[in-house]
């Protein structure tokens, strides 16, 4: 199989966990666009077999999130599973709705921001988590990210309510702390679910157990599976001529008037072979299915 299921990540589970899972379900090789923390929740693409070879197609696209910000603790991670290294008691009225909504809405538009030291970003060559461990200091470069919409929710108790529309790079942890401190008072991340990933979203998403169950079962698999074609479905399709075809699949350059840019590639009889790039005037083949 070579394609995209969605899986909803349930808590617990790193993202090589459900990697290796669904290897083992499919027999196939398996990756994902993008990690999720073992406390967040929800979409998760994976790319099945040849559909692998999509990753730096679909590792640049927005994200939304639904994430809830606990008041009154700070923690060494960021989220509720660190050590609580700092406390603050607040009244009511400072997580007063009005004045949460307010203070989002300055988050919007872009901005920089730092990650924070448990994470898996690389500094000279070494993930800063490794740095946090050994107690290690070291300086985190700030990375241009955009919140194109932030959105309250609910306030219930300690505990905030929002979903985010951002750019990748984005960590909601950093986001969660960086809101908390714009009300003077001190938070962490208490839960996070990803709704969507550019095109993939909560409601084309299946958890491993509905995977497991529903294998055999072909319409199912069709609802959900998506194959090489249906991925590049907004790009246009070039039908190449016999001889041209041999040699797209050999890897040789094909000259041609279409734009610049990615398309679906099609024999003669319109089946579909796999993915070609228009590069100044010459078509090169990029992913084939068989």
């Amino acid at each position: 199989m070579n394609g995209i299921i969605i899986i909803n990540k349930e808590k617990g589970y790193t993202s090589n966990d459900i990697v290796q899972i669904v290897k083992g379900i499919f027999k196939e090789k398996v990756g994902h666009t993008g990690t999720l923390d073992p406390l967040a929740t929800g979409v998760l693409p994976l790319l099945i077999g040849k559909g692998t070879l999509c990753s730096k197609y679909l590792i640049n696209h927005d994200k939304i999130y639904t994430a809830t910000l606990k008041i009154g603790i700070k923690t060494d991670t960021g989220d509720i599973t660190g050590n609580i290294v700092q406390r603050k008691d607040f009244s009511k009225e400072e997580i007063e709705f009005n004045r949460v909504s307010n203070a989002l809405k300055k988050f919007v538009g872009e901005q920089e921001q730092n990650p924070p030291i448990y994470s898996a970003i690389k500094v000279n060559g070494k993930k800063l988590y490794e740095y946090a461990r050994n107690n290690q200091k070291v300086d985190i470069p700030s990375r241009k990210i955009t919140i194109y919409d932030l959105k309250l929710n609910s306030i219930k108790d300690d505990e905030i309510n929002f979903t985010v529309c951002c750019s990748k790079g984005t960590y909601i942890r950093t986001l969660c702390e960086d809101i908390a401190e714009s009300l003077n008072l001190v938070g962490t991340m208490s839960a996070l679910n990803r709704e969507k990933v550019g095109q993939f979203s909560i409601e084309n998403a299946i958890t491993i157990k509905e995977l497991e169950e529903n294998l055999k079962n072909s319409v199912f698999m069709e609802k959900y599976f998506m194959d090489l074609e249906q991925i590049f479905k907004d790009k246009q399709d070039i039908i190449l001529t016999p001889r041209a075809f041999i040699s797209f699949l050999n890897g040789a350059k094909l000259f041609t008037d279409e734009n610049d840019g990615v398309y679906r590639i099609y024999d003669i009889n319109k089946k579909f072979v796999g993915v070609g790039v228009v590069n100044k005037g010459i078509l090169k083949r990029d992913i084939v299915v068989n």
